[in-house]
């Protein structure tokens, strides 16, 4: 006999990652209803969200592992490896894909069919929209187990494909790092280049105010992931966030002359 729908068993999901983006996925896991574990990454803090429990490993019971780490691939690549043993077999694992690809993170693990990317940075998960980028040996249980889930978390999806920053979280970390250029070489004032695009292009945030929601972090590990996929001097980090900070603010008016990092940029778009 069937149990009614309200008694079904809920769904059990395990998440391993760094902080901010392992919270705002657990809470909206526990929002959708569902059961759900959290391990974070050592050092990366991190707030156990209401409603979610802490967890060493992945477990039997659990029917989807969620990896959520950008910005140290020798961390994923264990958290990977520690799901792809403990989580039975054919659970679909989702893997943050912001900054390292679908098809080197399937190297790493033993069943990469089960494997699907998603693109995850800290805050994009308000959006209505996720990309997902599912490995080459995925199969349509994989793919539509991954929609599921998202559908229950209240969101569409999009499959994309395959590349350091997918789609959005290429465009938004490219947009900083230039926003980045034009403010450590004195083009505009912070306020500045935030309000231009605000009200330029009707964008919710500017560039910098985004960057600093993201965290500038994670966007030095898409720009170095896009870098060490294409190796082209377009995606070289800026000084300003090679040190960690767009506090930076330089006085030189836009007609002054330009400076030697302005030479050398030379017509990086």
């Amino acid at each position: 006999m069937n149990r009614p729908r309200d008694t079904e068993a809920k769904r059990c999901v395990f998440i391993a990652g760094e902080s901010p983006l392992a919270e705002e996925y657990a809470s909206a896991c526990v929002g959708a209803g569902m059961e759900v574990a959290v391990r974070f990454n050592a050092g990366s803090g991190g707030k156990l969200p209401a409603g979610a429990v802490r967890r060493a490993r992945a477990g039997k019971k659990d029917t989807l592992g969620i990896e959520l780490t950008n910005t140290s691939r020798e961390t994923k690549r264990k958290n990977l490896a520690d799901m792809d043993r403990a989580l039975p077999s054919g659970t679909p694992i989702l893997s943050a894909s912001a900054a390292t690809t679908v098809a080197e993170q399937s190297a790493w693990v033993r069943a990469p069919e089960r494997l699907i990317g998603i693109a995850a940075l800290p805050s994009l998960l308000q959006g209505t929209l996720v990309e997902i980028a599912p490995s080459l040996p995925a199969g349509r249980q994989a793919i539509e187990a991954s929609q599921r889930f998202f559908r229950e978390l209240g969101k569409e999806t999009s499959v994309v494909q395959d590349s350091p920053g997918m789609v959005l979280p290429r465009i938004l970390c490219m947009l900083v790092n230039e926003a980045s250029f034009a403010l450590g070489e004195g083009i505009a004032r912070r306020g500045d280049i935030d309000t231009a695009m605000t009200l330029g292009t009707n964008y919710p945030l500017g560039p910098l105010a985004w960057g600093m929601k993201i965290g500038l972090e994670q966007v030095r590990a898409v720009l170095e992931g896009l870098r060490r996929e294409f190796g082209e001097e377009r995606y070289r980090t800026a000084p300003l966030l090679s040190r960690g900070t767009l506090e930076g603010s330089a006085e030189r008016s836009a007609g002054a002359p330009p400076t030697h990092s302005q030479k050398q940029r030379g017509n990086r778009p």
